[in-house]
């Protein structure tokens, strides 16, 4: 931050001042345990000591997280948290994913996101040796990767896809157009999910489609891949491409498999004609719980600058922390923030025990997605028209917390999905 700078400074309070401070982890949640808390801990000083202070230079420009940064999230573990441990991983679950990403996010979105692109994604190929060398590189921050799901006519559809791959001898061929794929040109590989083959008429429109793993060099595109970054109002950090596949070769081999597919299927038929819908909906239970973690950190990052501010600026010969009306919208604004984390440690800790929790990640996507925006957009309102500028935090916040009701499906997606587990519908809708 320049010497000009206005906002508060990265660390916040001193325990002791009087400020509002988050509990110690070990005494809000049962499943807390003292290895969790010191987990978070870590990744909290990470955050704010090393992290935001990079955030307030770089977002404004609409910067990309320096390497630095990454290499030291590798240094930590945090790329393979979920990759066991015989695999070079720190071997842990969802519950610790979200809750390293949780603390990111309250510096900076970007650097929560960026922790998915690893995690042991691009991995799950046929051949077992290649598989464990994968998953070793993605744990050690060195195999971070890009996912092309959406396209211009298919992002909360995602059976509509119509990217298209033939096998042309030992290859697949790719031709279509990809939309809103983070990280693409300085990833390691891109996954995509392609249509294979056409449904046979009465099938499920999501037969025929398949997960791709198209291996490139950071900072660059291969032959037959151009795109251009789509200039976004926040969740600035990496860039977000629209993407051009003109006639891609990727080797038959670099196909995702799904459980069950046995060594693989290159041709991408019958029994495995699902498997690239099916892995990309198990990859979105995760996401979708990933995004709550983020929300919840951005949101808290709004009432802990909030704290601030209602305690430094004066009116009336008073801070207008002094004010009822403002406390009280401050008291919401902090209960609204434990309830969201409360419940998505609850589904984290559901998909650790393996429950199945589709309809659980869609409703904690929902309510912690919107209360982030409701959150962030009351700490703008606290901060009146300092709230409104670019010299405060606030600003980011809500711009990034917007983006969350938004990607890993819209709110309205996880109304559908939610509601769709609870009523039948009739045949005629």
């Amino acid at each position: 931050m320049t010497s000009t700078d206005t906002r508060p400074a990265p660390s916040g309070p001193a325990p002791d001042d009087g400020a509002w401070q988050p509990r110690p982890p070990a005494l809000t949640s049962p499943w807390h345990t003292p290895e969790r808390a010191a987990l978070q801990e870590q990744a909290r000083r990470f955050a704010m000591d090393e992290v935001l202070p990079v955030a307030d230079e770089l977002d404004p420009q609409k910067g990309e997280i320096p390497r630095h940064l990454l290499d030291r999230m590798a240094e930590l573990g945090w790329f393979g948290i979920t990759i066991p441990a015989e695999d070079g991983g720190l071997g842990l679950g969802v519950f610790e994913y979200c809750t390293v990403s949780e603390e990111l996010a309250r510096a900076w979105m970007s650097v929560a996101s960026i922790l998915a692109r690893a995690q042991g994604m691009g991995t799950s190929v046929a051949d077992p040796g290649r598989r464990a060398d994968l998953l070793r590189r993605s744990a050690a921050g060195s195999w971070i990767g890009a996912v092309a799901l959406s396209e211009p006519d298919a992002g909360s559809d995602l059976a509509g896809v119509q990217t298209r791959a033939v096998l042309d001898g030992d290859e697949w061929v790719v031709t279509g157009h990809k939309r809103w794929c983070g990280n693409a040109k300085a990833a390691d590989f891109i996954q995509v999910l392609v249509r294979v083959s056409d449904p046979a008429p009465g099938e499920s429109r999501s037969r025929g489609l398949r997960n791709l793993l198209l291996v490139k060099e950071r900072g660059s595109f291969p032959a037959g891949l151009t795109g251009y970054p789509i200039d976004k109002v926040g969740y600035h950090g990496f860039l977000t491409w629209d993407l051009q596949f003109d006639g891609v070769r990727i080797p038959a081999d670099d196909l995702i498999v799904a459980p069950g597919d046995g060594d693989g299927d290159s041709s991408g038929g019958q029994q495995s004609s699902r498997a690239g819908f099916a892995e990309a909906q198990a990859f979105l239970n995760t996401a979708r719980v990933h995004t709550a973690a983020r929300a919840v950190g951005l949101a808290r990052a709004a009432v802990e600058d909030s704290v601030l501010y209602l305690q430094e600026r004066e009116q009336f010969g008073h801070p207008i922390g002094d004010f009822q009306a403002l406390r009280f919208a401050l008291a919401e604004m902090a209960a609204d923030v434990e309830q969201a984390r409360a419940f998505y440690r609850q589904v984290a800790h559901l998909l650790d025990e393996g429950v199945a929790c589709e309809r659980e990640a869609a409703m904690v996507k929902l309510q912690a997605t919107e209360m982030a925006v409701r959150v962030t957009n009351q700490a703008m309102q606290l901060h009146g028209g300092n709230g409104y500028t670019t010299e405060r935090q606030v600003e980011r916040h809500w711009r990034d917390a917007r983006l969350t009701t938004i990607f890993e499906g819209t709110s309205e997606i996880q109304k559908r999905i939610i509601s769709d587990r609870m009523l039948p519908r009739s045949p005629l809708t």
